[in-house]
């Protein structure tokens, strides 16, 4: 028998020695910092080789310029010069900036709607309507982009000829002044599920104590909802505005199957991503649509960090 204090061979026992299973561990895997760096190295060889690589060489590639007599040359900052003073891409920029205040908040009031009546579970089957709501998004865009384009095609679309019996004849919706509305229905349509989803989400998070205290206060489902649990899900709210105001920027797949219906109302700088895909891949600018790009690029990423900064300092994020 040993006593307290003792140690088998009777050593006195140190309080502040490591377990020996405690030490291996240690002495096989290193500092808990290079153990962890493991964990995350997978990411880190992802995401260089498919986005730091490319965004890397489309700078490199924007700072030449190839013709077909004198071949690849140096050009500095030639190329974005060209693009930031080009009309057709700031002409793109602010079909998207229209687009986006319209379609970003019908497509998230739209969302937060129907996740508080899914939420008060005053909708009956309420499982099964949020798998349809959702579904749309499950759709790749291209294939809901097609199928909404044979729904209003001129002439023999169901919609076409429902606008004729309501007194609206020979209404062609991929026209030049109905193809930015006809777009912006579309992508309503596709992501308001998702939308709802995350709102729906965040609504189930709220703790029931607090609810069932504004109805016993005598609260209303509309100030229930409103005074609530909407002001309990800023957070998530302002994050679907600026993912969605973010994916406005880069819409490039329902206006370019569009233009397979309606060439003449789809610009080839239709969108700032259209600009790009047409100067660098229709055109063979390659470098002056990689110029192009970096330029969105850094709009998006402006963004992106402003959102960030915002929230941080409303106390959004940690």
């Amino acid at each position: 028998m040993t006593s307290a204090g003792v140690g088998v061979l009777g050593a006195p026992a140190r309080s502040d020695q490591a377990p020996p299973g405690r030490l291996r561990a240690a002495g096989r895997g290193g500092p808990p910092g290079a153990r962890g760096l493991w964990f995350v190295l997978p990411f880190l060889a992802v995401l260089t080789l498919f986005m730091f690589v490319p965004l890397g060489y489309a700078i490199y590639t924007s700072l030449f310029t190839t013709k077909l007599i004198g071949g690849t040359s140096f050009s500095a900052l030639a190329n974005y010069d060209q693009v930031l003073t080009s009309p057709d891409f700031w002409d793109g920029v602010r079909r998207v900036l229209l687009f986006a205040v319209i379609q970003v908040p019908v497509t998230i009031g739209l969302a937060a709607f129907f996740a508080a009546i899914f939420d008060l579970g005053v909708a009956k089957f309420g499982r099964f309507f949020r798998v349809v709501f959702f579904v749309p998004f499950a759709i790749p865009a291209v294939v809901g982009a097609l199928m909404w384009s044979f729904l209003l095609l001129p002439q023999l679309g169901p919609y076409t000829r429902l606008a004729g019996t309501l007194g609206f004849p020979g209404t062609n919706y991929f026209s030049s002044s109905l193809i930015l509305p006809t777009i912006i229905v579309i992508v309503i349509w596709e992501w308001t599920g998702y939308n709802m989803t995350i709102l729906y989400t965040a609504l189930k998070s709220i703790p029931r104590d607090v609810v069932e205290a504004a109805v016993i206060d005598g609260a209303t489902f509309s100030r229930v909802i409103l005074r609530v649990k909407l002001p309990m899900i800023k957070p998530a709210v302002v994050m679907l505005v600026f993912i969605n105001l973010v994916g406005a920027l880069q819409l490039f797949t329902e206006p370019s199957i569009l233009s397979a219906f309606q060439p003449q109302a789809v610009s080839y700088s239709f969108t700032p991503a259209l600009y790009v895909y047409n100067t660098a891949v229709g055109s063979g600018e390659y470098n002056l649509g990689a110029a192009a790009a970096v330029v969105l690029g850094l709009v998006i990423g402006a963004i992106s960090a402003g959102s960030l900064a915002w929230r941080r300092r409303k106390g959004d994020l940690a």
